[in-house]
């Protein structure tokens, strides 16, 4: 009996283990590459908050090394930093294979044309400077340089999962034949998850997907809307799975 219960606790541990990884793997990696630390810290808290995942490095150094082990999909880079200066780290990582892709996001105190120019000369793409006015705006920027780097892919104009069928030519969503009645943002939502059914959105990209280019990102904005269109799906509104930590997505 005490074997069976070890057991039993050892895979419920190993199954916690596996989901908290895939959660973590789902969201998008930045590293934040700031000395300030009470910057670094509030830059680090708003992105928790966008359901982004976050390193941080307080020298150029370190953050060279931290970039090439953890390979974030995002930099987010002060020019005036010890050891390195953030020019010199954005030269070394376009020119390594590994980071060579890699967004850089510059932040710097240096406001001159000729500032900015050095910084895109290095490979940055894109400029802030400090002080920063708007952590919503500087998010944004953030997800403009993400969307930049997606491929274009050509999707067809109906899709359909566990018999749910969107169309969006005809901008109709039935469940079993049976036609739901949506608002424009609750249609993009269910077409964004059910096109990639099993894949863990987070709900910076889902506000993105419903609300818009241009709308700011919310404390939990985007479950209005799931719970919303959950009523309207009935009894196959658990189609949306929750993904603890992380959105939302259709299940596989």
């Amino acid at each position: 009996m005490i074997v069976k219960n070890d057991l039993r606790l050892t895979v419920a541990r190993l199954t916690s283990l596996i989901q908290e990884s895939a959660e973590t793997m789902s969201k998008i990696k930045v590293l934040i590459v700031e000395d300030y630390a009470p910057l670094a810290e509030t830059l680090e808290y708003q992105l928790v908050r966008g359901g982004y995942d976050v390193l941080r490095a307080s020298d150029g150094r370190s953050a060279v090394q931290q970039a090439k082990l953890n390979l974030p999909d995002v930099v987010i880079l002060d020019v005036d930093l010890p050891v390195l200066s953030g020019i010199e780290v954005c030269r070394l990582l376009r020119s390594d294979a590994a980071t060579k892709d890699t967004l850089i996001l510059m932040l710097s105190a240096l406001g001159e044309e000729s500032d900015q120019l050095v910084g895109f000369a290095m490979g940055a793409d894109d400029y802030v400077v400090k002080p920063l006015e708007s952590y919503k705006v500087l998010l944004q920027r953030l997800k403009a340089l993400l969307r930049r780097r997606e491929p274009v892919a050509i999707e067809s104009d109906q899709v359909s999962h566990h018999g749910v069928v969107v169309d969006r030519r005809r901008f109709i969503v039935t469940v079993h034949d049976e036609q739901l009645k949506l608002t424009k943002s609750e249609f993009k939502l269910l077409e964004t998850l059910i096109r990639q059914p099993g894949r863990a959105f987070a709900r910076a990209e889902l506000v993105d997907a419903a609300l818009g280019d241009d709308t700011m990102v919310l404390d939990r904005t985007i479950d209005v809307h799931v719970r919303a269109l959950r009523r309207k799906m009935g009894e196959y509104a658990e189609l949306i799975e929750t993904v603890r930590g992380v959105g939302y997505k259709f299940r596989e």
